[in-house]
Protein backbone atom coordinates (compact mmCIF):
# COMPACT_ATOMS: atom_id res chain seq x y z
CA UNK A 1 0.00 0.00 0.00
CA UNK A 2 1.31 3.22 -1.26
CA UNK A 3 0.05 5.40 1.53
CA UNK A 4 -1.15 4.24 5.10
CA UNK A 5 -2.05 5.61 8.20
CA UNK A 6 -2.69 4.38 11.67
CA UNK A 7 -4.09 5.71 15.03
CA UNK A 8 -3.54 8.92 13.77
CA UNK A 9 -4.62 11.68 16.19
CA UNK A 10 -3.93 15.76 16.28
CA UNK A 11 -4.71 18.51 19.13
CA UNK A 12 -4.22 22.00 17.95
CA UNK A 13 -2.99 23.48 21.22
CA UNK A 14 -6.06 24.73 23.89
CA UNK A 15 -8.23 22.19 21.76
CA UNK A 16 -9.35 18.63 22.29
CA UNK A 17 -7.87 15.98 20.53
CA UNK A 18 -8.83 14.82 17.23
CA UNK A 19 -8.84 11.11 16.10
CA UNK A 20 -9.03 9.66 12.57
CA UNK A 21 -10.05 7.38 11.19
CA UNK A 22 -7.36 4.73 9.59
CA UNK A 23 -6.95 5.13 5.60
CA UNK A 24 -4.81 3.45 2.65
CA UNK A 25 -4.64 4.30 -1.01
CA UNK A 26 -2.46 2.39 -3.15
CA UNK A 27 -0.82 3.82 -6.40
CA UNK A 28 -3.31 4.98 -9.01
CA UNK A 29 -6.42 4.72 -6.39
CA UNK A 30 -8.10 8.36 -5.25
CA UNK A 31 -9.83 8.92 -2.06
CA UNK A 32 -12.46 11.08 -0.91
CA UNK A 33 -12.02 12.64 2.31
CA UNK A 34 -14.97 14.36 3.81
CA UNK A 35 -16.05 16.47 6.38
CA UNK A 36 -17.72 19.91 7.11
CA UNK A 37 -16.32 22.92 8.20
CA UNK A 38 -13.76 22.35 11.84
CA UNK A 39 -14.29 19.01 11.29
CA UNK A 40 -10.61 18.45 11.44
CA UNK A 41 -10.25 17.34 7.38
CA UNK A 42 -7.52 20.05 6.34
CA UNK A 43 -5.80 18.99 9.72
CA UNK A 44 -5.69 15.63 8.52
CA UNK A 45 -4.32 17.04 4.48
CA UNK A 46 -1.47 18.83 6.60
CA UNK A 47 -0.54 15.83 8.62
CA UNK A 48 -0.90 13.53 5.30
CA UNK A 49 1.69 15.78 3.39
CA UNK A 50 3.78 15.98 6.92
CA UNK A 51 3.18 19.75 7.63
CA UNK A 52 2.24 18.56 10.47
CA UNK A 53 3.48 16.15 13.56
CA UNK A 54 0.70 14.23 15.10
CA UNK A 55 -0.04 13.42 18.60
CA UNK A 56 -0.28 9.83 18.25
CA UNK A 57 0.09 7.33 15.33
CA UNK A 58 1.69 7.90 11.78
CA UNK A 59 1.36 8.40 8.19
CA UNK A 60 4.13 6.50 5.75
CA UNK A 61 4.19 7.08 2.70
CA UNK A 62 5.93 4.41 0.45
CA UNK A 63 7.43 2.76 3.59
CA UNK A 64 8.43 6.36 4.79
CA UNK A 65 7.44 7.02 8.07
CA UNK A 66 6.84 10.61 7.78
CA UNK A 67 7.53 11.62 11.49
CA UNK A 68 10.93 9.98 11.34
CA UNK A 69 11.54 12.92 9.20
CA UNK A 70 12.29 16.45 10.24
CA UNK A 71 13.46 19.83 8.78
CA UNK A 72 15.44 19.89 5.32
CA UNK A 73 14.86 16.28 4.78
CA UNK A 74 11.12 15.91 5.26
CA UNK A 75 11.21 19.45 2.71
CA UNK A 76 12.94 17.33 0.34
CA UNK A 77 10.75 14.42 1.29
CA UNK A 78 7.64 16.35 0.30
CA UNK A 79 9.28 18.45 -2.76
CA UNK A 80 9.52 14.86 -4.64
CA UNK A 81 7.26 12.76 -3.24
CA UNK A 82 3.88 15.05 -2.80
CA UNK A 83 2.13 17.29 -4.56
CA UNK A 84 -0.26 19.61 -2.66
CA UNK A 85 -3.32 21.17 -4.21
CA UNK A 86 -4.09 24.02 -2.07
CA UNK A 87 -7.77 25.89 -1.97
CA UNK A 88 -5.84 29.00 -2.80
CA UNK A 89 -3.19 28.87 -5.71
CA UNK A 90 -0.56 30.72 -3.88
CA UNK A 91 1.18 31.30 -6.87
CA UNK A 92 4.53 33.33 -6.98
CA UNK A 93 3.25 36.83 -8.07
CA UNK A 94 6.84 37.80 -9.45
CA UNK A 95 7.03 34.47 -11.56
CA UNK A 96 5.57 33.63 -15.03
CA UNK A 97 3.49 30.33 -15.26
CA UNK A 98 6.49 28.09 -16.71
CA UNK A 99 8.71 29.65 -14.17
CA UNK A 100 6.30 28.39 -10.74
CA UNK A 101 6.37 25.05 -12.14
CA UNK A 102 9.96 25.00 -12.46
CA UNK A 103 10.42 26.32 -9.25
CA UNK A 104 8.57 22.79 -8.19
CA UNK A 105 11.07 21.11 -10.06
CA UNK A 106 14.01 23.42 -8.10
CA UNK A 107 12.67 22.58 -4.96
CA UNK A 108 12.11 18.68 -5.34
CA UNK A 109 15.53 18.91 -6.73
CA UNK A 110 14.45 16.55 -10.11
CA UNK A 111 13.72 17.14 -13.28
CA UNK A 112 10.22 16.10 -13.22
CA UNK A 113 7.65 16.58 -16.19
CA UNK A 114 8.21 18.54 -19.30
CA UNK A 115 6.17 22.00 -17.86
CA UNK A 116 4.98 22.87 -21.74
CA UNK A 117 3.72 18.96 -22.40
CA UNK A 118 2.31 19.22 -19.02
CA UNK A 119 0.33 22.47 -19.22
CA UNK A 120 -1.22 21.49 -22.66
CA UNK A 121 -2.86 18.62 -20.65
CA UNK A 122 -4.17 20.55 -18.24
CA UNK A 123 -5.58 23.32 -21.59
CA UNK A 124 -3.21 25.97 -20.69
CA UNK A 125 -0.15 25.86 -23.05
CA UNK A 126 -1.34 29.30 -24.07
CA UNK A 127 -0.62 30.62 -20.28
CA UNK A 128 3.06 29.30 -20.13
CA UNK A 129 4.69 32.97 -20.06
CA UNK A 130 1.96 34.75 -18.57
CA UNK A 131 2.03 36.52 -15.42
CA UNK A 132 0.02 34.59 -12.70
CA UNK A 133 -1.78 38.21 -11.97
CA UNK A 134 -3.42 37.77 -15.18
CA UNK A 135 -5.31 34.18 -15.07
CA UNK A 136 -8.63 33.90 -14.18
CA UNK A 137 -10.06 32.01 -11.42
CA UNK A 138 -10.11 28.65 -13.33
CA UNK A 139 -6.72 29.18 -14.43
CA UNK A 140 -5.10 29.69 -11.98
CA UNK A 141 -6.51 26.94 -9.96
CA UNK A 142 -5.69 24.80 -12.76
CA UNK A 143 -1.51 26.17 -12.77
CA UNK A 144 -1.80 25.11 -8.96
CA UNK A 145 -2.60 21.64 -10.51
CA UNK A 146 0.26 21.80 -12.65
CA UNK A 147 3.02 22.58 -10.52
CA UNK A 148 1.82 19.84 -7.40
CA UNK A 149 1.85 17.44 -10.73
CA UNK A 150 5.03 18.87 -11.99
CA UNK A 151 7.52 16.58 -10.38
CA UNK A 152 5.25 13.35 -10.72
CA UNK A 153 4.78 12.94 -7.18
CA UNK A 154 3.94 9.41 -5.54
CA UNK A 155 0.92 11.57 -3.57
CA UNK A 156 -1.54 13.98 -4.61
CA UNK A 157 -3.56 16.54 -1.63
CA UNK A 158 -6.08 18.45 -3.08
CA UNK A 159 -7.69 20.64 -0.11
CA UNK A 160 -11.05 22.24 -1.65
CA UNK A 161 -10.78 22.13 -5.45
CA UNK A 162 -14.44 22.50 -6.25
CA UNK A 163 -15.41 24.57 -3.70
CA UNK A 164 -16.48 27.78 -5.55
CA UNK A 165 -17.05 25.73 -8.87
CA UNK A 166 -20.11 25.13 -10.74
CA UNK A 167 -21.31 21.60 -11.39
CA UNK A 168 -19.71 21.10 -14.86
CA UNK A 169 -16.49 22.53 -13.49
CA UNK A 170 -16.35 20.54 -10.27
CA UNK A 171 -16.62 17.60 -12.81
CA UNK A 172 -13.85 18.59 -15.05
CA UNK A 173 -11.54 19.02 -12.55
CA UNK A 174 -12.12 16.20 -10.00
CA UNK A 175 -11.80 14.24 -13.83
CA UNK A 176 -8.26 15.96 -14.41
CA UNK A 177 -6.93 15.05 -11.09
CA UNK A 178 -7.72 11.87 -11.51
CA UNK A 179 -6.65 11.38 -14.95
CA UNK A 180 -3.39 12.73 -13.78
CA UNK A 181 -3.12 10.52 -11.17
CA UNK A 182 -3.64 7.27 -12.83
CA UNK A 183 -1.35 8.54 -15.90
CA UNK A 184 1.97 8.90 -12.91
CA UNK A 185 0.62 6.12 -10.58
CA UNK A 186 -0.23 8.59 -7.71
CA UNK A 187 -2.35 8.55 -5.10
CA UNK A 188 -5.03 10.93 -5.10
CA UNK A 189 -6.41 12.10 -1.68
CA UNK A 190 -8.99 14.92 -1.81
CA UNK A 191 -10.43 16.61 1.11
CA UNK A 192 -13.63 18.63 0.75
CA UNK A 193 -17.08 18.88 2.33
CA UNK A 194 -18.24 19.32 -1.20
CA UNK A 195 -20.78 16.10 -1.61
CA UNK A 196 -21.09 16.56 -5.08
CA UNK A 197 -17.68 14.88 -5.59
CA UNK A 198 -18.45 11.77 -4.10
CA UNK A 199 -20.10 11.46 -8.22
CA UNK A 200 -17.08 11.01 -9.18
CA UNK A 201 -14.95 9.17 -6.95
CA UNK A 202 -17.56 6.75 -4.39
CA UNK A 203 -14.59 5.49 -2.13
CA UNK A 204 -14.73 7.87 0.89
CA UNK A 205 -14.28 8.48 4.76
CA UNK A 206 -15.78 10.68 6.99
CA UNK A 207 -14.02 12.94 9.19
CA UNK A 208 -15.93 14.56 12.48
CA UNK A 209 -15.13 16.90 14.98
CA UNK A 210 -14.92 14.94 18.83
Amino acid sequence: MLLETSTLSYAHPGQRAISFPELSVDAGEALLVLGRSGSGKTTLLNLLAGLLTPLSGEVRLGGEKLSSLSGQAMDLFRGKNIGIVFQKPHLIAALNVRQNLELAHFFGKKKGQDTTQLLAELGIEGKANSSVLTLSEGEAQRVSIARALANSPKLILADEPTSSLDDENTEKVIQLLKAQAAKIGAALVIVTHDQRVKNQIPNFIEVKAA
